[in-house]
Formats: C-alpha cells, sequence, structure tokens
C-alpha cells in the first residue's frame, strides 16, 4: 500500500490555485464528508444535499483565485460556499413553491377581501428606509435589499449577532409603524 500524501493547507491552496487535479482529489477526499455533514442540516434531503456539494465543489474550483488566506482558513472559505450554496438551494426552492402555489388558484377563487390596493404599493420602501437611524439603515439594507443573513451582517459589520437582531426588529418595528400611519392616511381620504 502506497502512503496517502498529507499537505499543509498552505502548499494544498497552492496546489488547488493551479488548477492540479491532485490538489482537488485531496480536497475532496478530505473536506467532502464534513461539508456534506453541514449542507444536509440545512437541505434536510439527502439527494439535495448530495446536488449542493457537487455544485459546491464545482464553485470551489472555479472560484479558489478568490480565497484569501489572511482571511481566514481554507477550511472557513469552503464552509461559506457550501453553506451560502446549500440556502441558495433552499431560497430556489421556496421561490419555485410560491409561484407554483400562486399558479395553482384559479382566479375565480380569489377573495375580492384580498384585492391589492395599489396606492400602497407607491410606498417608496427605500425612502423609508432611509429615514431610519443610520445603524439601522445600514442593517435593514445588508440583509433585505443586499441578501446578507445576521450572521453575515454581524461579521461584515464587527458587531455583535444579538445587537444585529435587535436592530434589525427595532428597524423593522419603525417601518410597520410608518406603513400603519400611511395606510390609514391613504384610506382616510
Amino acid at each position: 500500500m502506497g502512503k496517502k500524501a498529507v499537505y499543509a493547507e498552505q502548499e494544498l491552496v497552492v496546489l488547488l490555485k493551479n488548477n492540479n487535479r491532485t490538489g482537488f482529489d485531496y480536497l475532496y477526499e478530505n473536506y467532502s464528508a464534513p461539508l456534506y455533514g453541514i449542507v444536509l442540516k440545512i437541505v434536510k434531503s439527502e439527494d439535495n444535499a448530495a446536488d449542493v456539494l457537487q455544485d459546491t465543489f464545482l464553485k470551489i474550483w472555479k472560484n479558489i483565485g478568490t480565497y484569501q488566506p489572511e482571511k481566514g482558513t481554507l477550511f472557513t472559505w469552503i464552509l461559506n460556499v457550501a453553506r451560502n450554496t446549500a440556502i441558495d438551494k433552499l431560497r430556489g426552492e421556496v421561490k419555485l413553491e410560491r409561484m407554483v402555489k400562486l399558479q395553482a388558484v384559479p382566479e375565480h377563487e380569489l377573495n375580492s377581501k384580498l384585492a391589492f390596493y395599489p396606492a400602497a404599493a407607491n410606498f417608496d420602501i427605500k425612502q423609508l428606509v432611509d429615514n431610519l437611524l443610520p445603524e439601522r439603515r445600514t442593517l435593514i439594507d445588508l440583509v433585505y435589499f443586499q441578501g446578507y443573513t445576521h450572521e453575515e451582517a454581524s461579521e461584515y459589520l464587527s458587531l455583535p449577532l444579538g445587537t444585529v437582531k435587535s436592530r434589525v426588529r427595532k428597524a423593522l418595528q419603525d417601518l410597520r409603524g410608518v406603513f400603519a400611519l400611511r395606510e390609514m392616511s391613504l384610506y382616510a381620504n
């Protein structure tokens, strides 16, 4: 039996950035099992987890040039690639489910009380968000307009996760209050 090669992280990164097949084989052999376990916890389906794992390694192959060792370990980077790929998979499924549900309701079955009032749609959401306190505005922008998770926003802004969640919750409460006032004024006329 031959002795299996063992690479230090720096050596492995060099191999990967040079698109070396041996480096990618080593990466897959040593990292696929823990990544699969994490992905499975997110997508909750073995078939989807296998697909996400394959997509993850494809993304790693294509984007290894963007990995910066000074920002974190290789494992942390590939873990984030796997996690984000799994979350993207879930978001795609949720969008598809919503589209199917919306298309499955015949028009004659719609409740007229659920009618859409265009006046409420004329709210300039961005303008309302711009009126929030700066620390709340920044978080709403990151989480709702740019798609960051609370954890990613926390890391990006170097704030504790609890602070991020509290500020987002307070900002949403502020926006609900503004919407309630504007709706009352629209329908009062």
